[in-house]
């Protein structure tokens, strides 16, 4: 197959797609700011830098930019702690980034083609997967980068069944009724026609023309990034992916009568053969300094809002929004034998209508000063953020179907204390079962590992929070996602795709 198996469709998976050259060596026990895996192209005869000090993870401070740039050709360019051979990693870069280089350029057995420094600390190799040629067809291809900060990173959709074709040039209309026979036509028109008519065209934004880098000529194809997939070329393109594929898409345009959209690996499909994903609009509540929970989130449709009436009581006032979030004043009323949340903002809730957060009883012991922590319950599907005993932030989330089961029996949420120790904008995450009714989803959003293979992370896929949904994963609304991943520890510099630190990351307590 041209996309890899699989996740779950209900069942999501908590497997980390493993980057090209990772070793499963574990971390250098050397203390230093990130640690992460040791590299295994070391080698051990690797030539001592020009200057003392040179190449060591002294040598990797934050500097002032320049002129100077460097980019990333690889699905993943790693950012290393040294450039000695016991180096391990802080993080990585995807194709298509262009970051600040400082030099002197150090050259050894493990980079013939010469160490750069960028910010704000670590080294970067020249060579598979990094250039100091920016004008590169990777980095051209690739230079729409992901969206950070206010919901999904990038523009989403899942494919049909039959899945699209992936082209690694535009086609001829000849050369498409060849692939995919004479109904193209009258699909890509119905599909047109559904985007104008449900209001799509906002997902998708401007539809212009190919950018000049995508190529049109027989014998050219799309440069893909180090490390991504290479399907087998067949004359204009290199096979088909399984159906409910799930891509992120970095751009969109018209060609042939047709919207193509260019994923993030700088594969070409038919966006006729995919279904838009509408994201969820759901999300929790942020918390100032003067605000702290109680909060209630509104989980019954068409529930009723009360206002306060002349005559002492309560009296209805239209309806609160589905899983609207609501600050609390923490008072309570009683109202014809119910009884009520007071909003902050001067509204009445019916205890029934909502999940209310309510403040600990008791705090664990990582709550210790303004120290970051998460708190999540499975038994009521809410995450709540923390600076020491203070709440900044409340959401619902979805964690394993199986509920309180045993984890490593069931599709269960692990239970415990941990950290976070690493992070990625979006990545792979690929079940290790075959199952029936299977996604291969790429680019699954804000992906914080903190235990295994599970994880903290956004989903495109469906809108379901505040219920059990995934394989063990805590799935996260774009919004809750994009928020959460910016928040905790360890941060992901500016310019980076993901992070490593296995001693100083943000921790998560999660129980009943």
């Amino acid at each position: 197959m041209r996309v890899a198996t699989a996740l779950a469709a209900v069942l999501v998976s908590c497997r980390s797609e493993e980057p090209p050259g990772a070793s499963p060596v574990p971390a250098s026990s050397r203390t230093i700011v990130v640690t992460a895996e040791r590299d295994p192209s070391a080698e051990p005869n690797v030539q001592a830098p020009a200057h003392q000090g040179e190449g060591t993870v002294d040598d990797s401070l934050p500097f002032s930019p320049t002129a100077d740039r460097i980019a990333s050709i690889a699905w993943r360019t790693w950012v290393y702690t040294d450039t000695g051979p016991k180096r391990t990693r802080y993080g990585y870069l995807r194709a298509g980034a262009v970051v600040p280089r400082r030099g002197p350029e150090l050259r050894n057995d493990g980079c013939p083609g010469g160490w750069y420094r960028i910010n704000p600390r670590g080294f970067v190799c020249v060579g598979h997967g990094a250039t100091l040629e920016v004008a590169d067809p990777v980095v051209v291809g690739a230079s729409a980068q992901a969206k950070r900060g206010e919901g999904l990173p990038y523009f989403y959709t899942l494919a049909k069944n039959p899945g699209p074709h992936f082209y690694f040039r535009l086609p001829t209309r000849a050369e498409m009724e060849v692939v995919e026979g004479a109904g193209w036509v009258s699909r890509a028109a119905e599909w047109s026609e559904r985007v104008r008519r449900e209001h799509l065209v906002d997902l998708l934004g401007e539809i212009g023309e190919p950018p000049p880098f995508v190529p049109r000529n027989a014998g050219a194809s799309l440069v893909k990034p180090y490390g991504t997939e290479h399907g087998l070329h067949r004359s204009v393109q290199s096979g088909q992916s399984t159906p409910d594929a799930g891509f992120a898409v970095s751009r969109v345009f018209a060609w042939e009568g047709r919207t193509f959209g260019l994923t993030t690996e700088l594969d070409l499909i038919p966006m006729d053969r995919t279904t838009l994903v509408k994201p969820s609009a759901f999300h929790g509540v942020a918390l100032s300094e003067t605000e702290d929970l109680p909060v209630a989130i509104v989980n019954k449709r068409w529930a009723i809002r009360y206002v306060a009436a002349a005559n002492g009581g309560l009296k209805p006032d239209g309806t609160f929004e589905f899983r609207q979030a609501l600050k609390l004043t923490g008072k309570k009323t009683q109202f014809e034998g119910v009884t009520f949340w007071e909003s902050t903002e001067g509204s009445y809730l019916p205890i029934s209508s909502a999940l209310i957060i309510d403040k600990r009883d008791s705090y664990p012991s990582v709550a210790e000063g303004n120290r970051k922590w998460i708190d999540v319950s499975i038994r009521h599907q809410y995450l709540v953020a923390y600076e020491g005993t203070k709440a900044v932030y409340a959401t619902l989330v979805s964690t394993g179907i199986a509920g309180l089961a045993d984890p490593e029996k069931a599709p269960a949420t692990v239970r415990g204390t941990y950290m976070i120790h690493t992070k990625h904008v979006a990545s792979t995450m690929d079940d290790d079962e075959d199952v029936a009714d299977s996604y291969s989803l790429r680019d699954v959003p804000f992906v914080q590992y903190f235990h295994k293979g599970y994880a903290l992370h956004g989903a495109y896929w469906h809108d379901e929070f505040g219920k059990m949904r995934s394989h063990g994963c805590i799935n996260l609304a774009p919004v809750d996602a994009a928020w959460l991943f910016e928040w905790t520890d360890p941060p992901v510099p500016d310019g980076w795709h993901g992070a490593i630190n296995k001693e100083r990351g943000t921790p998560i307590v999660i129980h009943a």
